[in-house]
């Protein structure tokens, strides 16, 4: 008598960072509620842009992640993610998800930004007349306009495709109200088919990594300010401006070492910033356990926007920094959504986007304050995942929206398999 739901995005583990470990996360707790869950996903290529080791693109497409029966489909991994090329993927991957063997789900969950893949893919399920969620997690289209990838005319015609897909599915899931305002205001989708279902953190509050060994094994001394960004290096992060800031800090000759950690398609450029900029370096993805390490032993950790950024996202890196109970630095705009995260969290302070010397001043404010006090500013972030961002109050929330799309008594089915 259990539920099925098929779920279809293009990223997912073991993938660590990003949208992955989300559609991971809930796959799997749905499978342990009881729920019948089979995931379509592509080959993990993110953050590096590059298909990860063991997963050549061709072989059995079929694996057991976590209890969760997974397909994954071939698609082409572009060397960057300039928009052409991330369309064709997009577009690949749409296909071959939709004419993969489905079975027969009570409700198909498309994973937002792919929007052409997930567009493709809902117009297989309204041939089947199966029910449809999209969980956005980035708006497409403010994404566009807000990083200048694409000009007014292209941004216009991609909100009526955006808005057209989100109107047409039976409802959507988003990760933060303000992204339900944004798709109310301007995608026309009624108020009562959004679902605000909140990301919650994936890392231990009680890493097992040595934080003292991880600073001496990357060589920051215990004079070093350690101010540290994860997660992807692209358009929206802007990190240039962390390089600048490294610069001036260099200057003025204050002790901060600004650290750069994960993978995208601006690495290369900020690799080559880092021969030539003493206090900035940028580091490899790593394991999540030394993830985890390096937040507990950074002393300040930082979001970095590009300015202009106002609706389009929600830096998944947000919940991890709040479990770490660090000071967190945000060089973002004063009315976007990280701020507003940030300042419900009391969890750490903003600056100007965009401002090297701003984000200087902000991480010498926060570390001189977490000394002053002994750490007892700014950490609310902690509390603030307990109470609004937790794994359970997310997978509630996720189930009622499914749920309001399923038949009030389902058929028996037997349990999914890889080969369903």
């Amino acid at each position: 008598m259990s539920p099925r739901v098929l779920i279809v995005g293009l990223n997912y583990s073991p993938e660590h960072t990003g949208i992955a470990p989300y559609t991971a996360g809930m796959a799997q707790a749905l499978r342990e509620s009881g729920w019948d869950v089979e995931v379509i996903t592509g080959l993990p290529h993110y953050p590096q842009w590059r298909i990860h080791d063991g997963y050549p693109r061709t072989g059995d497409p079929h694996e057991v992640i976590d209890g969760v029966p997974v397909l994954r489909v071939p698609h082409p991994v572009p060397h960057d993610a300039g928009q052409l090329r991330r369309l064709g993927m997009e577009i690949v991957f749409g296909l071959r998800a939709a004419t993969a063997p489905w079975g027969r789900p009570d409700a198909v969950v498309v994973v937002t930004p792919a929007l052409f893949a997930s567009a493709i893919v809902r117009v297989r399920a309204a041939l089947t007349r199966t029910p449809v969620i999209a969980w956005v997690h980035d708006i497409y289209t403010a994404g566009l306009s807000e990083t200048g990838a694409a000009g007014g005319p292209v941004t216009h015609m991609m909100r009526a495709v955006e808005g057209t897909f989100l109107r047409s599915c039976s409802g959507a899931v988003v990760i933060h109200d303000r992204f339900a305002d944004y798709l109310r205001g301007h995608m026309g989708v009624a108020a009562e088919r959004i679902t605000t279902v909140r990301n919650w953190t994936h890392i231990s509050e009680a890493p097992t990594v040595d934080t003292d060994a991880l600073r001496r094994r990357f060589g920051w001394g215990p004079e070093d300010v350690v101010v540290l960004h994860t997660g992807n290096m692209g358009a929206k992060q802007d990190l240039t401006n962390v390089a600048a800031a490294a610069q001036v800090a260099e200057r003025t000759g204050a002790p901060l070492r600004f650290v750069l950690v994960g993978g995208g398609h601006q690495r290369p450029q900020l690799e080559q910033l880092a021969t030539t900029t003493p206090r900035f370096e940028v580091l490899p993805s790593v394991d999540n356990d030394t993830y985890a390490g390096l937040l507990r032993a950074a002393d300040v950790l930082l979001v970095n926007e590009r300015p202009g950024l106002t609706e389009m996202c929600v830096p998944s890196k947000l919940t991890s920094y709040f479990t770490a109970d660090r000071p967190v630095l945000a060089a973002v705009e004063a009315a976007g959504p990280s701020a507003a995260e940030l300042a419900a969290a009391d969890a750490g302070i903003r600056v100007r986007p965009g401002d090297p010397e701003a984000l200087v001043e902000g991480a010498m404010q926060l570390h001189d304050e977490w000394i002053t006090t002994g750490g007892a500013t700014h950490r609310g972030g902690r509390r603030y995942v307990r109470e609004v961002l937790s794994r359970g109050a997310a997978v509630r929330s996720f189930v009622s929206a499914v749920a309001k799309l399923l038949p009030v008594t389902t058929e028996h089915r037997a349990p999914a398999t890889v080969n369903s």
